[in-house]
Parts: structure tokens; C-alpha cells; sequence
């Protein structure tokens, strides 16, 4: 039984005004394309984290391409 993992995206604005936006559950490159629209209507990205999840996702990307399947 395959388990299904909540996707959210939380966005922060602190008291100065300066905001970020944090995702969770998604696999990869998921997270920058769920967010990019987000990103876009809070202006300029000027910096970025990646999570554990983000680089999980590559490797298991990386070891099915080595296994060939």
C-alpha cells in the first residue's frame, strides 16, 4: 500500500516585511515548480535552502538510472 505524503507550503512574512516560503513533501524539483508562482508574487528570490528531501529525491533518481530500471 503506497502511503501518501501532505504537500503544504507555508509562507512566512516577518514584522520588516521580508518574507520566505517553505515547502514540504514534495520529492525533488517538485517544490521549486509548486512554489515558482509564489516566488514570482513576492518579488525577488534572494536565496534559497534546499532540504533533505530535495537531494533524496536526486539520488534515488541517480541510483534507478544506474540500476537501469
Amino acid at each position: 500500500m503506497k502511503t501518501t505524503t501532505l504537500k503544504t507550503i507555508e509562507i512566512i512574512v516577518s514584522p520588516s516585511g521580508e518574507s520566505s516560503v517553505e515547502t514540504k513533501g514534495f520529492n525533488g524539483s517538485e517544490c521549486r515548480e509548486a512554489s515558482r508562482f509564489l516566488e514570482s508574487a513576492l518579488g525577488r528570490v534572494t536565496s534559497e535552502s534546499l532540504t533533505a528531501e530535495f537531494h533524496e529525491a536526486r539520488t534515488q533518481q541517480h541510483n534507478n538510472l544506474e540500476q537501469g530500471t
